[in-house]
């Protein structure tokens, strides 16, 4: 069975980000909050790859234990919806087996 590993991007005051994390916390999804301010340099880096600086952003990681893959979402470049991020990260888990 592969790993998966969700990291959702967010800031405090963000209703947006509290919002989805209630969702995912709803849902039953395990995921690693990153707030963007504690964790800056990082998400630097993120919103440089991805060209967008929107939150709650995504990055999801497949693994086998050998091999990884990583995965960048952000709003209005993969999703417009909180719905559809929820989406992107149960299509995610159905390719990995964890339904």
């Amino acid at each position: 069975m592969k790993d998966l590993n969700v990291i959702v991007y967010t800031m405090q005051g963000c209703p947006f980000c509290t919002d989805f994390k209630n969702i995912l916390t709803k849902e039953g999804i395990e995921f690693f909050d990153r707030d963007i301010d504690v964790y800056k340099d990082e998400y630097d880096t993120f919103s440089k790859i991805t060209e967008n600086d929107m939150i709650p952003a995504l990055l999801i990681i497949e693994g086998d234990g050998d091999n990884y893959k990583s995965f960048l979402y952000t709003p209005e470049r993969n999703y417009d919806e909180l719905t559809e991020a929820l989406d992107i990260i149960k299509q995610h888990r159905k390719n990995v087996g964890i339904l």
